[in-house]
């Protein structure tokens, strides 16, 4: 099957002019580092807003989203290029299902994304939501079993639904910065990573509204109710991640399949038969020797 044409990402005409500004100007900062790809990974539960987050990435409703109708039972890889770029966005299905991780859309991801290289991992989850739970662990736990503990030097948050009044008149920054710290707090749990580690202080968390209700300011961009250029700053910190000192993640097999336990196995065979001979052989050896030389022999043997 031949490769697919990539379109030219017309999307981006359709920003207000001081985003495609801010746009352009953060693939030229791309570029000028030799960055002509760029592949992101869309992940997280189901109903978080992952296609509706692509779509507003891209410019263009390419993915399908119905509140009616599950998401799609398989990822879809949307390409888009300009002035020698291509940008790649990765949309999966969700990882929760009736309360456990799919494993079966965890596998068809893995399948998918074999031989592809992750530049950037973009985890989505609500802002809306005041709790966090095992849910969220089991998440981080199942993207870090399938990807490694370095996809999440290459992360960053997304939290959806960002236009919304926070509860008991609490300050929307503070909420904000509660809730980000909650969720970062289980991610860290899930993913097994100590508070020394790099991933701990680098994982971004930025604020999304994909819904046509956004508030616009007078440069007629989407904006946060504390303001923010939401769009902008989305694609500032992919930017940002993308060109962090860490490496990207290429999904070969042996990713995906992990490590051999029966070829790690092998690998102790020598110093266990090693150890087995010197701690357990030999000393046996020494007592049969020492039991025969210190044995009387019968008067009988005596008599010649």
């Amino acid at each position: 099957m031949g490769s697919q044409a990539i379109r030219e990402w017309a999307g981006i005409n359709t920003f207000a002019p001081a985003t495609q500004t801010k746009l352009l100007e953060l693939l030229g900062k791309l570029k000028q580092e030799n960055v002509n790809t760029l592949t992101i990974l869309v992940m997280g539960k189901g109903g978080v807003g992952k296609s509706s987050i692509v779509n507003s990435i891209i410019g263009e409703r390419v993915v399908a989203i119905s509140p009616f109708q599950s998401e799609g039972p398989r990822p879809v890889m949307v390409s888009r290029s300009r002035a020698g770029f291509t940008l790649n966005v990765i949309d999966t299905p969700g990882l929760i299902e009736g309360g456990y991780i799919n494993n079966m859309a965890l596998d068809i991801i893995k399948s998918f994304l074999l031989n592809k290289t992750i530049d950037v991992l973009l985890y989505v989850d609500r802002l809306d939501v005041y709790r966090v739970d095992n849910l969220d662990k089991l998440v981080a736990k199942a993207i870090t079993d399938s990807f490694g503990k370095g996809i999440w030097s290459k992360a960053l948050i997304a939290l959806t639904h960002a236009q919304f009044s926070p509860p008991d008149g609490l300050p929307y920054d503070e909420f904000f910065s509660k809730r980000s710290e909650a969720l970062l707090k289980v991610i860290r749990s899930g993913a097994r990573l100590k508070k020394d580690d790099s991933q701990d202080s680098t994982i971004p968390v930025v604020l999304v509204e994909n819904s046509a209700r956004c508030n616009k300011n007078e440069s007629d961009e989407k904006v946060l109710p504390n303001g923010t250029a939401w769009i902008s700053w989305l694609v500032q910190t992919i930017t940002e991640v993308a060109l962090n000192r860490s490496e990207s993640i290429h999904v070969d097999k042996k990713l995906i399949d992990g490590p051999n336990p029966n070829q790690s196995g092998k690998l102790w065979i020598p110093l266990i038969f090693a150890l087995q001979y010197f701690f357990v052989m030999k000393p046996i050896e020494g007592f049969i020797k020492n039991d025969i030389a210190n044995e009387s022999r019968p008067s009988w043997e005596t008599f010649e």
